[in-house]
């Protein structure tokens, strides 16, 4: 029987346990891997464990023993498709792990805008409602979520998630088409009525071709500017420039990102520099409860199962 070589690129992006696979392999793993380790590490692979190292032709194409790239993750953005395809290199993912973990930071981040959380924390801290004159201090608006329209941009499992989140403390849910569409679909609203429309733009559509800079001064132009933009998915849908510019024109009312354009942002990022309360960055971690990231782990090993068993799953190509 053949023994498979598994090797696992990113070990320490998680905090879970990876059960072994219950077949005759080798298993190797880095707790970080370099760009110019790619290929020395995976010389001998049949299989690589990967998350967000971009794995693309000139690696690919040095690597003659590789069957199955088994992505800890759902997008796949980082992967040459392409070339993996046209020579019969399996990709599989990982999917719906985060189906609670993302909507609930999702919600943390939309509460804490509407609510002013941040600014009331940085009062407090200043010593502000010790020197106010009556029992509360109201010097920033807060409004409720309930009663107000979300916009989900991007209608998977975690845009229905989100979605259902919403509607049960009472918010009006808009699922927009999508931006250039010719036809709406039957219980979708255009992209364009869905930003006018809108208090709070969340989006969870995956970064491609046509969904680079999905959002850019247009947009934040044509949204209400009573309302806040949250993105959990990926910071290409949005020109950072400009949404620092609405912010601190008062185009909108505020944003929540937990995805940058870049990541670790190494360089440094626009959204970064800003000292604005209305402005919240976490860093990419909507995805990553303990509970998330042990149904990843599972849920990995049940891919790489199946496809040396015969009869894959979650195959991207």
């Amino acid at each position: 029987m053949n023994r498979e070589r598994i090797v696992f690129l990113e070990r320490n992006t998680f905090d879970a346990d990876f059960r072994r696979p219950g077949f005759n392999h080798k298993w190797v793993e880095y707790g970080e891997t370099e760009r110019n380790q790619i290929v020395e590490r995976l010389r001998d692979a049949t299989i690589v464990i990967g998350n967000k190292l971009p794995l693309r032709e000139p690696d690919l194409s040095q690597l003659p023993k590789l069957k199955l790239i088994a992505v800890a993750a759902t997008g796949v953005d980082n992967i040459d498709l392409s070339y993996c395809k046209s020579r019969g290199i399996a990709v599989c993912n990982t999917r719906n792990y985060a189906k609670h973990s993302l909507p609930e930071h999702v919600l943390m981040l939309m509460l804490t805008l509407r609510r002013n959380l941040v600014a009331y924390i940085q009062d407090v801290r200043n010593s502000k409602w010790q020197q106010a004159k009556q029992f509360c201090l109201l010097n920033h608006t807060i409004n409720d979520l309930h009663g107000s329209k979300i916009g989900i941009i991007g209608y998977g499992s975690l845009g229905k998630a989100v979605a259902r989140l919403a509607g049960s403390i009472g918010m009006r849910v808009l699922v927009a088409e999508r931006k250039h569409a010719s036809i709406t679909r039957e219980g979708r609203t255009q992209f364009a009525e869905v930003l006018r429309l809108s208090d709070v733009l969340t989006l969870h559509c995956p970064l491609t071709e046509e969904s680079t800079n999905l959002f850019d001064v247009a947009e934040f132009q044509a949204m209400k500017r009573e309302a806040i933009l949250i993105n959990t998915a990926r910071g290409g849908l949005v020109r950072e420039e400009a949404l620092v510019e609405a912010l601190q024109a008062g185009v909108i009312a505020g944003a929540a990102f937990d995805v940058l354009s870049e990541e670790p942002p190494r360089q440094g990022n626009i959204l970064l520099d800003q000292n604005l309360p209305n402005l919240i960055v976490t860093p990419h971690v909507a995805w990553a409860s303990k509970e998330a990231m042990q149904a990843l782990a599972d849920q990995l090993i049940d891919n790489i199962e199946a496809f040396i068993g015969g009869q894959p799953k979650n195959l991207v190509v």
